[in-house]
């Protein structure tokens, strides 16, 4: 069966033109007009980013992004509470694509008690009912996608909020050339035949396990992990060199193909430190011994922040052609919406 043919009986909602489409998100983003309040930078000490979700590994993306130029202290929260360290001179960002995820309102609400600088990303909900209530500016994010699809609103809306308030440099010729890559690589990745494809159907029966560099292209593994878990309907995992070095590692001394049928993936890129390089010459000796297979998946951009871009839209393509493979429609996630009833 054709890949056309597979996207046509399981994709209803139609997440392939989503995708083929995801530059549009980065044009909407940064064209967006913010009118922000007034926040001056030596105000600041610290950022803490809350949120779930694509709105977490947004927030992760940016912290590999600009780890080459922001200077202050910066963290993602994925919890119902906030840092006791969270105080008047905390840049605090709520980020909910729905508006509507209960940790990060319960961590906005928190982070109002404690007098810190805020921002809202979301399309609306409860997250822009608080803001009105609280004189709190809100990015609005534009509406329509599922929040795992809408990463490049996310990232890019981030993104411009730290230039405009010249906690960075200015990134719109970047963005740019991010965005016309992204629109050609769509035009290659919703073809019959393409890189995406051969490595989704290299993972039919199999496991991912996913390895990525920590403060470098961690969001990268951890955005492939997560769209293969959702996307694909597939038990995925993902470590981080070197700290798998130290723990994980021992783990594939025992390794048994009937037990714990995987396929290793590992994220590179030419910037990784020396000894970083050598660990994966390493690793691959000890996982060809053990008899794991593994992809290596690399972007060949010139630029470092491109080509985390780049590689992140592989990732999505994917694990959306893995779910297809599998039989699996991409858009649905009944546990998780089962999961937020029975919270309710």
């Amino acid at each position: 069966m054709k890949i056309t043919e597979y996207v046509k009986k399981y994709d209803p909602q139609n997440q392939f033109n989503v995708l083929i489409n995801s530059y549009q998100q980065i044009e909407y983003a940064w064209h967006n007009d913010l009118n922000l309040p007034e926040i001056n930078k030596k105000d600041i000490s610290n950022i803490i980013v809350s949120g779930l979700g694509g709105s977490a590994i947004s927030a992760d993306l940016l912290r590999n992004f600009l780890a080459d130029e922001l200077t202050i202290p910066y963290s993602v929260n994925r919890n119902y509470l906030i840092p006791k360290y969270a105080n008047e001179k905390t840049l605090f960002i709520a980020s909910s694509y729905s508006g509507n995820t209960e940790e990060t309102i319960s961590a906005l609400s928190q982070a109002i008690k404690s007098n810190c600088k805020i921002i809202c990303i979301s399309t609306g909900g409860k997250i822009e009912e608080i803001a009105k209530a609280n004189n709190i500016y809100n990015i609005k994010l534009q509406k329509g996608f599922q929040p795992r699809y809408a990463l490049g609103l996310s990232f890019f809306s981030l993104l411009k909020l730290f230039q405009n308030l010249k906690l960075i440099s200015d990134h719109t010729a970047l963005v740019e050339k991010i965005k016309l890559i992204l629109q050609e690589k769509g035009l290659s990745y919703s073809s019959e035949d393409n890189q995406a494809v051969t490595i989704a159907k290299s993972l039919i029966g199999f496991i991912p396990v996913v390895y990525s560099v920590s403060d470098s292209t961690n969001s990268v593994g951890y955005r492939l992990k997560c769209q293969l878990n959702e996307n694909s309907k597939l038990h995925a995992f993902h470590h981080e060199v070197p700290e798998m070095n130290h723990n994980e590692i021992i783990g594939w001394e025992s390794y048994q193909e009937k037990v714990f049928h995987a396929k290793i993936i590992n994220i590179i890129d030419d910037t990784y430190h020396p000894q970083t390089k050598k660990r994966f010459t390493i690793l691959k000796e000890l996982f060809e011994k053990a008899g794991v297979e593994i992809i290596n998946i690399k972007s060949n951009e010139e630029n470092f922040k491109v080509r985390l871009l780049d590689l992140i839209y592989l990732a999505d393509w994917i694990s959306y052609y893995t779910g297809l493979l599998r039989g699996y429609d991409p858009s649905e996630i009944d546990n998780i919406h089962t999961l937020k009833e029975k919270l309710s």
